[in-house]
């Protein structure tokens, strides 16, 4: 019985410096899905008011990891029943991330300066705020899907290259998955309590010294940090995007080279088509309701 017992400890041990080997080979993978996962949620977390910057944040990272939970079963379904339907799937959520790339664009070169009195009024109306919230919630979770589902397959890919057992597999890519959540949030968290850290430095060291220095350049860094994070994150998108059609569209991966060049232009390209095919379908329903 005793060597039966050291055996099965010995086999979970096993196990787990599998899934440790396979998990930080995955972990390398997906690092740079990750770098653009942090720059698009960091920038769409922003923009909130100071109070309600944390609930905003746990309510898309609540979104995150109720995504994570739907992919992962169905990427390991989908993959025993029609594994290219993966590549479908991808393909489409590129759509959806390059039109949300080139639609910022569009949003930030056209959009009309309003003046004073109309950013009173829209601040008077607490259910426009929440709606609006629950907007750019809803939108950081569908956009969060689209990242999750990448990270899961380059995941997914790394494991199978290795030739793991199925166990090895659905916990390695878990591990991933509950890693990306938590790392990208947590760094997104700090970003937007910046210039509370700061306030709070400042408080603290009575206005005076090293530390009161500190949290001035923390309260300033803030705005221009969130404008950076809006550059990046748009460029995040159509840079994941673009890389998503280069790879799984045989006729454009043979026909470009794999630089950045090649995927910010498929990611503006097809972005481009999919916010003049969605503004051209809105007017044609707007014409046929009324």
């Amino acid at each position: 019985m005793a060597s039966g017992f050291f055996a099965i400890l010995d086999d979970i041990g096993a196990l787990m410096d599998d899934i440790a080997v396979t998990s930080k080979l995955a972990t390398k993978k997906t690092a740079g899905i990750l770098g653009d996962d942090l720059a698009v949620n960091a920038e769409k977390a922003t923009g909130f008011l100071s109070s309600r910057e944390i609930p905003v944040l746990w309510a898309i990272t609540k979104g995150s990891f109720i995504n994570k939970l739907i992919i992962i079963p169905f990427i390991f379904l989908l993959k025993w029943l029609y594994e290219p339907a993966i590549t479908y799937i991808l393909i489409l959520g590129g759509i959806y991330l390059a039109y949300e790339g080139v639609e910022k664009i569009v949003e930030f070169l056209f959009h009309r300066n309003k003046k004073g009195h109309e950013v009173v009024e829209e601040s008077t109306l607490p259910e426009e705020d929440e709606k609006s919230e629950k907007s750019k919630i809803s939108s950081a979770i569908k956009t969060d899907f689209i990242l999750s589902l990448e990270i899961v397959i380059i995941a997914l890919g790394t494991v199978i290259e290795k030739q793991h057992p199925l166990l090895t597999q659905i916990l390695s890519v878990s591990f991933v998955a509950i890693i990306a959540t938590v790392g990208v949030y947590g760094i997104v968290a700090l970003i937007v309590r910046m210039d509370d850290a700061g306030f709070f430095l400042m408080k603290k060291s009575g206005n005076k010294g090293f530390f009161s220095g500190l949290g001035q350049v923390l309260i300033k860094a803030l705005p221009i940090v969130i404008k950076i994070l809006g550059v990046v994150g748009t460029i995040a998108l159509l840079l994941v995007s673009g890389e998503i059609f280069l790879h799984n569209i045989d006729y454009i991966h043979h026909l470009l080279p794999e630089n950045v060049l090649s995927k910010l232009g498929l990611g503006f390209v097809f972005g481009l088509a999919a916010v003049l095919l969605a503004t051209v379908g809105k007017k044609i329903f707007k014409l046929v309701k009324s």
